[in-house]
């Protein structure tokens, strides 16, 4: 076996293909959204944090950090599982559907990139194809749920369409085992999409 071959690239696709605001660097809070965050920590009965210590230990308090004083010093660790925002803090329906977007996006962002590296790279981009989740799912090592999932946030994006026939079908409510036709929009993918190549 020849040890400098390369193991194969794998392409990474952006999945939220939503126009984003310039930014502040990232050291930096923009004044509004430091006092939203003060407004939420006030409105809680939490003490606005003026200096690090005051920080974490506020992150104590919400179970975000432990601190465990040993022989050797003082030692920080995390929880397996943090607890979510609106869980901490009374959130405004804006940041509640935002934060919830970023949550769906991390949970679908890999299912999605999966079935797109199985059209692209294993199918060679085809117009239309006709499958099923049963098909998809062996073909790219998925479960069913999950290429519904993906295959659900690529009609939503406006990257494919499916029908059964000449009709369109939901995404959402295909049976496992039946055929559909997954027709495809590359010009829109690759004007709304960056392709990341990693290997």
């Amino acid at each position: 076996m020849n040890s400098s071959a390369k193991p194969p690239r794998r392409t990474i696709y952006n999945t939220d293909c939503r126009p984003r605001p310039a930014r502040a660097p990232r050291n930096e809070v923009t004044p509004p959204r430091w006092e939203q965050f003060s407004t939420m920590l006030t409105t809680a009965g939490f003490p606005v944090p003026a200096t690090v210590r005051d920080l974490s230990e506020l992150y104590l308090t919400w179970g975000l950090a432990r601190r465990e004083e040993t022989p050797d010093g003082t030692r920080w660790s995390m929880p397996a599982a943090l607890p979510l925002p609106g869980d901490l803090l009374p959130l405004d329906p804006e940041l509640t559907e935002r934060l919830d977007g970023i949550r769906w996006t991390m949970r679908t962002g890999p299912l999605l990139d999966t079935l797109i590296d199985h059209l692209v790279n294993d199918l060679g981009e085809p117009a239309e194809t006709l499958t099923s989740l049963d098909r998809l799912a062996a073909a790219t090592g998925q479960v069913v749920d999950d290429v519904r999932l993906a295959l659900a946030e690529l009609v939503k994006s406006g990257d494919a369409r499916v029908q059964r026939g000449q009709a369109p079908a939901d995404a959402e409510r295909l049976e496992a085992h039946r055929r559909f036709r997954l027709v495809m929009d590359w010009e829109h993918f690759h004007e709304n999409r960056i392709q990341v190549s990693r290997g």
